[in-house]
């Protein structure tokens, strides 16, 4: 199988990074891109600004790529998601050229001619990925290893606080968004409310409080399922992520200054329409009326469909990979706190595939673009045969303080770092899902 390609899903950060490992390396990569150019995800977040620094959200094998064509990495600062596209992530792609195939949904894998129960000469037989182009032409791509790095973008979680939407939730979808918003005038004058406590939601409260101080009779609640609000602030001065503690800073601001309501302990149970707008009622009965719009930014959940004829290992709580589950459990792990995950870590019962990037973390929101860089560069590394580069780790992380999972859920704070503070979309450097 060894002149098959490896086959690479999803041309985000990840992807790229994973398809400049395997070229450095000699093996021949595909990377199949559903949206029509790199880092569609990323673009969709386009106007957020990332917590990650520039040399945070530059691969090693990336940059090696990219400098003999004169380009060089950016050295301080913190880009919006665009600026991470344009100075980075779209000349990497161009660099990598044909590599990366565009318009191409990979809608499963499989053991060629064997379904997921077979185990007769399965590892022995080559990788079956299916396509469906823009067109709607199917396809079939043999692949010796598959590397799925499609992120989680795709499945933003529900409002609803049993992790099911909550009751009324689909009828109300012209009412509510899963995405951070980027300009806010059309809410001007009306009620608007956001469900969530991490980064994501944290960005959307601030850019809503900035219309509420200009547009007057504009309203803005903050619904955290928390007890206190102590967990959207940041892990304070001494995190080394300060664009984080600086976002945590400004939420503080605002709450303390009236501008948002803030109401705690609130699980979201039912949306109603009444007289034109929403009333939301969480799980004890409180209510919140009189709602035009709801910004519903509660985390994403990986789509493990596309691998569902092939034999994975999640963890049943957090539908990650199960060999990094332990490590990246956000009861316990901050993002700083976390050790590097490799190939070992990452290795499936189906060898030759690995889950990577923000998928791998599942529903943790702890995920950050340089452990998604160590990720494919150790990965890489075991596909070419350098299995002491794989076992290597070459990962340091900053200290963020922050956790954001459910210990000491009730209790409003986790119980996991010093000072708490809120779960984190990192896409990439997790905005997304994502900063």
């Amino acid at each position: 199988m060894d002149e098959l390609p490896v086959v690479i899903i999803g041309a985000g950060p990840q992807g790229l990074a994973a398809a400049a490992h395997a070229t450095e390396s000699g093996l021949d990569a595909v990377v199949l891109e559903r949206g029509d150019a790199a880092a569609a995800a990323v673009s969709e977040w386009g106007h957020v600004r990332l917590f990650s620094s520039w040399p945070e959200l530059t691969d090693a094998a990336g940059r090696r790529l990219l400098e003999p064509s004169g380009w060089s990495a950016p050295p301080a600062g913190y880009p919006t998601g665009a600026e991470w596209i344009e100075g980075y992530l779209a000349p990497l792609a161009d660099a990598l050229g044909e590599r990366v195939r565009y318009g191409v949904t990979v809608t499963g894998v499989a053991r060629h001619g064997r379904d997921k129960v077979v185990d007769g000469g399965r590892r022995s037989q080559p990788f079956v990925v299916h396509t469906r182009d823009a067109d709607g032409t199917e396809s079939r791509l043999l692949a010796r290893s598959v590397i799925d790095a499609s992120g989680t973008w795709g499945q933003p979680n529900p409002a609803g606080a049993d992790g099911y939407p909550a009751l009324g939730e689909p009828a109300s979808a012209d009412r509510i968004s899963y995405r951070i918003p980027d300009d806010v005038a059309a809410f001007a004058g009306a009620h608007v409310v956001v469900v969530g406590a991490g980064h994501s939601a944290t960005h959307a409260v601030l850019r809503l409080s900035e219309l509420a101080r200009r547009a007057p009779g504009t309203r803005v609640t903050w619904l955290l399922r928390r007890g206190t609000a102590t967990n959207v602030f940041g892990g304070g001065s001494g995190a080394e992520l300060p664009e984080r503690a600086a976002l945590g800073a400004r939420a503080r601001r605002v709450i303390e200054s009236g501008v948002v309501d803030v109401v705690t302990g609130f699980r979201v149970a039912e949306f109603r329409a009444q007289d034109g707008a929403l009333r939301i009622r969480s799980d004890d009965g409180r209510e919140v009326a009189d709602v035009s719009h709801v910004f519903a930014l509660t985390g994403f959940r990986p789509d493990s469909d596309l691998l569902r004829e092939l034999r994975i290992d999640l963890d049943p709580a957090l539908e990650a990979v199960a060999g990094i589950a332990a490590e990246i459990d956000p009861n316990i792990h901050s993002c700083g706190s976390v050790s590097a995950t490799g190939a070992r870590q990452l290795a499936q019962p189906e060898q030759g595939l690995f889950i990577v990037g923000a998928k791998s973390y599942g529903r943790a929101p702890t995920f950050l673009a340089l452990t998604g860089f160590e990720q494919v560069r150790s990965v890489v590394a075991h596909l070419a045969g350098d299995h002491e580069s794989a076992a290597r780790n070459e990962l340091v992380l900053p200290d963020t303080g922050v956790c954001g999972g459910a210990g000491g859920f009730d209790e409003g704070a986790s119980g996991c770092c010093a000072a708490p503070a809120p779960s984190v979309l990192q896409i990439g450097s997790r905005p997304v899902a994502v900063g």
